[in-house]
């Protein structure tokens, strides 16, 4: 692990150069693919480490990274592009040290130092002057969510004298339950402490929606993994998660099909099946965990794709409204494609990891309760509805007469889409890696 946070430092002089830190981050990604997946916590050092959960994780960010700086290209152009490089670097700085450590207050510690230079590219680089309202909904849902969360840590500490996740033991009552799973639920987000997602990716920047969609939910599910190391003897409140979660799917998914900002629509669909992922992660069998930790993989790359492609459409037409943004099939038709690669890959279509992830988290909540058929078809169907809405109206119907287009797509474009689907449709074939650590 050490190599690699060397490596992360030699970057640092590269880090006012544009390419050469893509390139970096997508070396780094290269390099770390390469690493055994079948270890446990392995490479210690100081209490960090990886295993197979983390290793997925930290994949995901650096190449996510990878993709927002060629997604960013038009911040090249601005004078703020060292700045924008530096947030970047020290954000995924902050999110593999959170995946990667096993100490309990360090992951505290990362997990809300990566909402600093989220916040800043939001405050810095975003579009409208309500993103100083959606930069504080971030931090405090964030920050109400994460601290009693601290005062649990302190006294878990006091208890067991140690920090280290897998050699915790105590007598969980209800309080340290809710403190410890409540900073993670909000940070999915779950239905009903939700409404900070779609307000901070509506004012977000491109990185900005890539990142907070493909990584930054994930930390909430990285983070449940990890506390029920030690909560596993106190599932009892569990059912009132999955419950919610399922509802809020379904309801969500109505939702969705409402919007009529591109970006808000996508975000709402994030939400939706980050409730998916919460109700297989609450039934707590090894099911559940599977599809849980497929389901994030795949919806970290399939969202992030979908944000990049609607701002190749913002960056055309100088809107986000679905009443404006018609006809591109027309425009754009290579792009259009893509389009429908990542709409279908959104509502789960084989051979995407979004389908693996989907139906084994289906047996996980179906083998909990078969009562919870009634909402998981609705939530699916719902999937299929907003996706195909999605596709349609973009892409069909008349072009705006009032616009001007002077580009059909460069390379650069069509390869950072490229890169968000091909891994997204090709892990599919080796899906027992995901298997390797429960």
């Amino acid at each position: 692990m050490m190599k690699f946070m060397i490596f992360f430092v030699f970057m640092i002089p590269m880090m006012f150069n544009w390419w050469l830190l893509m390139y970096c981050f997508m070396l780094l990604s290269l390099l770390f693919l390469l690493l055994p997946t079948n270890l446990y916590m392995a490479n210690f050092s100081y209490s960090y480490g990886v295993d197979v959960l983390s290793y997925w994780m930290i994949l995901l960010t650096l190449w996510i990274m990878f993709l927002m700086v060629l997604a960013s290209f038009k911040v090249k152009s601005l004078n703020s592009k060292n700045e924008f490089l530096m947030i970047l670097f020290l954000l995924s700085f902050f999110l593999i040290l959170s995946f990667s450590t096993s100490n309990l207050f360090m992951f505290y510690l990362y997990f809300e130092c990566s909402m600093i230079p989220t916040l800043i590219l939001i405050f810095g680089w975003g579009y409208q002057p309500e993103r100083l309202v959606a930069g504080m909904y971030l931090i405090f849902y964030t920050l109400f969510g994460s601290f009693p969360m601290l005062i649990s840590i302190f006294y878990i500490y006091n208890l067991n004298s140690t920090l280290f996740m897998f050699l915790i033991k105590l007598d969980v009552n209800f309080y340290i339950y809710l403190s410890m799973v409540l900073a993670f639920l909000v940070k999915m987000p779950m239905f009903m402490f939700h409404f900070w997602l779609p307000k901070a990716h509506v004012e977000a920047p491109v990185s900005g929606s890539m990142i907070l969609a493909g990584v930054l939910l994930k930390l909430g599910g990285y983070g449940l993994f990890r506390v029920f190391n030690f909560l596993y003897i106190y599932p009892f409140y569990n059912y009132l998660w999955i419950i919610l979660s399922l509802f809020g799917s379904a309801v969500v998914g109505l939702l969705c099909l409402c919007q009529v900002d591109i970006k808000s629509m996508i975000a709402y669909s994030s939400v939706s099946h980050m409730c998916l992922v919460i109700g297989g992660l609450m039934t707590c069998n090894s099911l559940g965990l599977w599809g849980s930790m497929i389901m994030m993989l795949g919806h970290g790359l399939c969202s992030s794709g979908l944000f990049a492609l609607a701002n190749l459409m913002y960056e055309r037409s100088g809107s986000r409204s679905v009443m404006l943004n018609k006809g591109f099939m027309v425009f754009m038709p290579t792009m259009s494609m893509f389009w429908f690669l990542l709409s279908i890959n959104n509502m789960s279509s084989p051979p995407s990891l979004n389908l693996l992830g989907e139906i084994t988290l289906i047996n996980s909540i179906l083998s909990w309760s078969s009562l919870t058929f009634l909402f998981l078809a609705l939530s699916s169907f719902l999937s299929c509805c907003y996706s195909i809405y999605l596709f349609s109206i973009t892409q069909h119907g008349f072009i705006y007469s009032g616009l001007k287009f002077n580009c059909y797509g460069t390379v650069r474009e069509y390869m950072m889409i490229f890169f968000h689907w091909l891994p997204l449709n090709i892990l599919f074939l080796k899906s027992d890696i995901f298997s390797l650590w429960i």
